[in-house]
């Protein structure tokens, strides 16, 4: 028997066909149990155990459909609507679940219905039925209120009135019904007879596009998922072409035949629907967890599906079927690098929207920076309606520090001017020339309410006197006021 607290009291969670036979119930107190059988084995539930029991076998329901949601503790909502007839009609699919379960060890009961409701009883209190639409009223009627999936305590309020089953509470007025016992109870009357809609909230987000193949022989060698990977791109490409989209984000779902689901995902940086390219992206992902992915007996259903789609642009490509898009194989060697070492592997500098150096640019991951766009072929460039402006961005250092280093200056020719010499990791340099100031004031308006004004920099751009050039800057004024502190000076960049 399995065990949990209720209230401060040990009782009885689950229990097996030995138990049962000695008239233990579920509910019943631990110690009731043990006076009245001493030799009993209790073992304590263990929650987190059973959470992820129940999650593997709603991947491995995935087999069957994608809508699969999780019912409390011990349940799970599949919605098979249009997936019957992939399994040669509902029995059959019902008989399937059951035999494959039963096979796994598991002693599962099913119902299927038009309405959640519905299905929910019939697998509780029938275990294997089948009901068809407009027979709900038929089967809830002699159940109990257990059936209706009320509160415990709506539920008993209803049978201290004398409503003990279904068939009384549809028998019943709804006004005073609804004025005692809340509106709660009407809703899941309707929902289970299919007078109001319930939507089952799938557990996963359902993919735009699938493909799967189901395999006689289940495989175990990654050079075989990796044959079958690139003929279901082949698949997956042809409905991508007649959507006129690639794929963003592609996952691999393998199914054991003992129940257990690997799930692999890679993205893409750019739309792709190309299976020779998406074939090479598996085999990277493939490689890195070789060791990691058990095969157990094999797997006997490989499905692939486009989790997330774009549009997917077309460039026009010259007499010699080259294209003018020379970012493509810089695209296609960062989602490989990724697919084998992760997302934070290749990174890409952005733009931001800062004048202070340090937070100019920022490293993001190369799937989620901005791809530059190449101009449609013949496409004439627009008019100009005014006469051309050269700009002169400053001049920035090839190497700029993520933290700038301070530096130490004995001496300037005046306040405000730049350092004679500096010292810098415990070497002197002696400035030869230097241009500047450059003036860049703190961003006040980041600033947060309180917080001290950060100082204003005056950049130089120094040359020392073998030829070397850097770029230093000054924090802080200089102020006549005697307790201001003086300005401090950092090493910020080199340049080539």
């Amino acid at each position: 028997m399995i065990s949990h607290r209720d209230n401060n009291t040990q009782r009885i969670a689950a229990l097996d066909e030995r138990a049962e036979a000695l008239k233990l119930k579920r509910g019943m107190g631990i110690a009731d149990a043990r006076a009245m059988h001493p030799s009993i084995d209790v073992v304590e539930a263990d929650a987190e155990a059973d959470r992820r029991l129940l999650e593997g076998l709603a991947d491995w329901c995935d087999r069957y459909t994608p809508l699969v949601a999780i019912d409390g503790e011990d349940g799970l909502f599949l919605d098979v609507t249009g997936c019957t007839h992939l399994f040669g009609g509902e029995r059959a699919m019902q008989d399937e679940i059951l035999t494959r379960f039963f096979q796994q060890g598991f002693d599962v009961r099913a119902g299927l219905a038009s309405t959640p409701g519905a299905a929910w009883a019939a697998a509780r209190f029938h275990g294997d039925r089948i009901v068809a639409g407009g027979e709900e009223e038929a089967l809830l009627s002699p159940l109990p209120l257990s059936a209706l999936r009320i509160a415990p305590e709506t539920r008993a309020g209803l049978e201290s009135v004398g409503l003990r089953t279904a068939s009384a509470v549809m028998a019943a007025p709804r006004a005073p019904l609804a004025r005692r016992f809340g509106a709660t109870l009407l809703l899941r009357l309707d929902q289970a007879l299919g007078r109001l809609d319930e939507a089952v909230s799938p557990r996963l987000p359902v993919a735009p596009l699938s493909v799967e193949r189901h395999l006689a022989e289940p495989v175990m060698l990654t050079d075989d998922i990796e044959r079958l990977v690139s003929r279901l791109a082949i698949a997956l490409k042809t409905d991508l072409e007649r959507r006129g989209e690639g794929a963003r984000t592609l996952a691999l779902l393998l199914f054991r035949v003992d129940g257990a689901v690997s799930r692999i995902a890679v993205g893409t940086s750019r739309p792709m629907r190309e299976p020779r390219l998406i074939q090479r992206l598996f085999h990277e992902r493939l490689t890195a967890l070789e060791q990691s992915i058990d095969t157990g007996f094999g797997f006997d259903l490989v499905r692939l599906s486009a989790l997330s789609v774009a549009a997917f642009d077309l460039v026009q490509g010259d007499l010699t079927g080259d294209t003018a898009d020379d970012d493509a194989d810089i695209a296609l060697f960062a989602d490989r690098v990724r697919a084998r070492l992760g997302e934070a592997a290749v990174l890409k500098p952005v733009v931001v929207e800062s004048h202070l150096p340090e937070r100019a640019v920022k490293a993001v991951p190369f799937a989620e920076a901005p791809q530059r766009r190449a101009p449609a072929a013949g496409r004439a460039a627009p008019p100009r309606t005014a006469p051309p402006m050269t700009v002169y961005p400053p001049e920035r250092p090839v190497r700029l520090f993520r933290s700038p280093e301070p530096i130490e200056v004995p001496a300037t020719e005046i306040p405000e001017g730049p350092p004679m010499n500096f010292r810098w990791r415990r070497a002197l340099y002696r400035v030869a020339r230097a241009e500047g100031p450059e003036r860049i004031a703190a961003e006040w308006w980041r600033q947060l309410p309180g917080e001290e004004e950060a100082p204003t920099r005056d950049y130089y751009r120094i040359e020392d006197s073998e030829g070397r050039r850097y770029w230093l800057y000054r924090q802080g004024l200089y102020n006549s006021a005697p307790q201001a502190a003086p300005p401090r000076w950092f090493m910020h960049g080199v340049f080539a």
